[in-house]
């Protein structure tokens, strides 16, 4: 029979039965992902929609007048509120105020946990009863078991002979012990004190006792925050020693704690940290601290670790936070002081220890066509020479005081096109002088890339462009913009021969693409020939002024087409240029996709600003110094996980290679493999006299079920050298992942000499939900 009724209709005791669901059961407070993901009546949040209809379906509904009971017998299954119980028979008794399921009794929650057991037996307030052969099977794949559970008080739980695991069963043998679990005698959920207690417990790997724990306990899965002992890590570094570390999280409030880590080096003593954290209505900050009394400085060595011999007492202080004024506007910060420029880099201080470590507070808004950035800046190199080394960089580091980036697009078009305005402002100040005197070949008398003192440049332009299609599908887009740069700068420098200038440049464009398409049987193909004019004045005072922000510049396909080509604002190109280049791309019916691009650039009228050199030479054997450029092309081949991509530069006159790159990926059944090749021609400007090559390969190989062999290598062709090589073994199933793996380092500098090797050992080891130890590797495009 079947009844579909209101909540209303039904006796008490059978909207209690679906509101409970895994309540009923007594399982809510064991299965640990389940609990947190139902927030069931025993964790005392459990809710339901009072309003939900009821199915209840059963061979026969028994009224029994006399003993007062009311069962649903045979084939009972009752749907509530995306809830479903199945039983033999469920009865509740008036006169106790019982409930009992009985036969194969099953539940499943709406979120996907299944709680299976024999009998259940629970009062109607669900203070006190009893279950017998439980097993729950949580969503994500959590599993616990016990002979039988008895609740008392309302506020205890006690489940005897208990199993826990994240661990399936295996489908071939399903009474053969899962790879790992947790068995105690008794389990005693508390929760009132949002507590689990496991007593004469012990943990089982693939079926065999690994460890004894007479007594531990750990905090209720609902509770997402409790003080106590977090897990254990290692860590081993020459210099330092073997390192344990052990943190304590203080739970102060819902919305601010303190993390106390205490780790123990074999080498250099005791390193202490705290972490303090704190959410408020529109953001969050951090604060971080770390100190330690260096046992033995001098196991560090003399020049490339002088930081770290030169200093006993050594500690840092940083802080980060991030905050939303309103929907359009935020600000936030990331800065860090320390007692030395190596500390958070030697000793590995979450979240500061880059090598190349960047402080910035900033303020950004965003709105509609209108974006706005304020930062200050300020860089670390946390290296080990002292600033009285040559070598050191980190006294050469600018503040940035500020950089402002503003843009914006009008609604309305301009003229049938489109309008941009575009702001930049730079400050930057230098306590020393960022050279290098000692390349040859220079064209200038030193390589400045960085003045001592004060500079900086405020930069504002305005683009229009309105595109035309004809009607033989010419694509024709003209262009006007007009930028000016307002610059100055303080220093006694040697070259820097002027403190102060305005650059004016106005430039008028026009670019013509014309789509050619063809199709085949099997498909489809687009040629995209596009030619570019652009006619400016000469760039003003290339060359007299600090360049900071345009020395990163590479020549290739991906740029052949940009009005400007320098990667920042401080260089402008000027004069006459006009590029010409093909666009390609194609699908095929195979899967496969094919894009490309090939071009050259022509400056045909007034001064070359890549020919025009600055303090850092940029543009200088770049390609573009000469009134006909190199050739540069592009092309990629994609389907799926395979990919393919190669690109480079070739000489104009002689076609020879001055720069290629070559990249492909691909993944399959068993394993994935990928390989990465660069070739730049010498550049005896920028202080490397020899052509550089490098080759990097690596992979992963399946070799057996859930095992990988893993390894990766990176080869200096020119010095013959192996930079850097990496070799892992790994399992991994859905409870389980084992990692022990080796590194080793050989850096080569751009003179060809090879440094100091350095060697790695390290594990990882880690149980799904339960705990994890150890450090996983890194294998670079795996």
């Amino acid at each position: 029979m079947g009844l579909n009724v209101t909540r209303s209709v039904l006796p008490t005791w059978l909207a209690r039965l679906m509101c409970g669901t895994a309540v009923l059961c007594l399982a809510g407070g064991i299965s640990f992902p389940a609990l947190a993901q139902t927030k069931d009546a025993l964790a005392g949040n459990f809710k339901t929609n009072p309003n939900a209809q009821m199915l209840l379906e059963s061979d026969e509904l028994v009224y029994d007048i006399n003993a007062k009971t009311i069962s649903a017998v045979g084939g009972v299954k009752i749907d509530y509120d995306g809830n479903r119980l199945v039983a033999r028979q469920v009865t509740y008794d008036q006169k106790t105020g019982r409930l009992k399921a009985m036969g194969k009794v099953e539940i499943v929650e709406k979120d996907g946990n299944r709680i299976y057991a024999e009998n259940l037996d629970v009062t109607d307030d669900f203070k006190e009863g009893f279950v017998n052969t439980l097993r729950v099977e949580a969503a994500d794949n959590t599993r616990f078991a016990a002979e039988s559970a008895e609740r008392i008080g309302g506020e205890i739980t006690k489940f005897n002979n208990g199993i826990y695991t994240a661990c399936e069963p295996c489908r071939d043998k399903p009474g053969k012990a899962p790879l790992w679990q947790v068995r105690a005698q008794k389990i005693i959920w508390n929760g009132k004190n949002k507590t689990i207690r496991f007593e004469r417990g012990r943990f089982e790997l693939f079926g065999m006792p690994l460890a004894f724990l007479p007594a531990f306990e750990i905090a209720d899965p609902t509770v997402k925050r409790k003080s106590g002992f977090l897990m254990p890590s290692y860590r081993y570094e020459s210099k330092l020693g073997y390192g344990i570390s052990v943190p304590y999280f203080w739970a102060l409030a819902p919305n601010y704690d303190l993390t106390l880590t205490g780790t123990g080096y074999t080498k250099q003593g005791f390193l202490a940290e705290a972490e303090w954290r704190h959410r408020l209505e529109n953001g969050e900050y951090s604060i971080r601290a770390a100190g330690i009394s260096q046992n033995d400085p001098k196991a560090f060595d003399i020049g490339q670790d002088q930081e770290d011999r030169d200093n006993t007492a050594r500690g840092m202080i940083g802080s980060k936070g991030a905050f939303q004024i309103n929907p359009r506007w935020s600000f936030g910060w990331d800065v860090m002081e320390q007692s030395d420029k190596a500390f958070a880099y030697r000793y590995g201080i979450q979240d500061y220890s880059n090598y190349n470590k960047t402080d910035q507070i900033y303020l950004t808004g965003l709105h509609d066509r209108n974006y706005f950035d304020l930062r200050l800046y300020k860089f670390h190199v946390q290296e080990g020479w002292s600033d009285s080394n040559p070598n050191s960089s980190e006294p050469k580091q600018p503040w940035v005081l500020p950089s402002l980036d503003y843009a914006y697009t009008p609604t309305q078009s301009i003229a049938g096109g489109e309008l941009n305005f575009n702001l930049n402002l730079q400050a930057l100040s230098r306590d020393k002088t960022d050279s290098n005197a000692g390349y040859t070949g220079l064209p200038r008398s030193g390589y400045l890339s960085g003045v001592k003192g004060t500079d900086g440049r405020i930069t504002g332009e305005a683009e229009w462009k309105r595109t035309f299609i004809t009607d033989s599908g010419l694509v024709i887009t003209p262009l006007l913009a007009l930028r000016g740069d307002g610059m100055y700068v303080d220093s006694n420098d040697p070259g820097v021969n002027r403190d102060q200038a305005f650059r004016g440049m106005a430039t008028a464009g026009l670019e013509a693409r014309y789509p050619i398409l063809f199709t085949a049987a099997n498909s489809t193909h687009v040629l995209e020939p596009t030619a570019q004019l652009f006619i400016r004045n000469n760039e003003s005072y290339a060359g007299q002024m600090p360049n900071e922000d345009a020395q990163s510049f590479v020549f290739d396909a991906s740029s052949l087409f940009e009005r400007d080509k320098f990667s920042g604002y401080d260089r402008v190109e000027g004069g006459t240029r006009a590029n010409l280049g093909l666009r390609y791309s194609g699908t095929f019916n195979s899967g496969w996709s094919l894009n490309g691009i090939a071009g050259q650039s022509f400056q045909l009228g007034g001064v070359n600003s890549f020919a025009s050199p600055d303090f850092v030479n940029a543009g200088a054997e770049s390609g573009l110094e000469s009134a006909r450029s190199d050739y540069v092309a592009m092309i990629g081949a994609n389907k799926g996980a395979y990919t393919l991509t190669t690109g480079g530069r070739f000489d104009k006159d002689t076609f020879e290679v001055r720069r290629a790159e070559v990249a492909a990926t691909a993944a399959g059944k068993y394993g994935t493999a990928f390989v990465k090749y660069a070739f730049i021609d010498a550049q005896q400007t920028y202080g490397f006299p020899t052509d550089r090559q490098e080759v990097t390969l690596g992979g992963s190989a399946k070799v057996a079920p859930n095992w990988r062999v893993l390894g990766s290598g990176t080869y200096d062709l020119v010095s013959e050298t192996l930079v850097k090589r990496t070799a892992a073994l790994a399992y991994d199933d859905e409870c389980f992942t084992y990692q022990m793996y080796y590194t080793q380092e050989q850096p080569v500098t751009g003179l060809g000499t090879r440094g100091d090797k350095t060697t790695t050992f390290g594990f990882n080891i880690s149980f799904r939900t339960l705990l994890e130890f150890g450090k996983p590797v890194d294998i670079g495009g795996i």
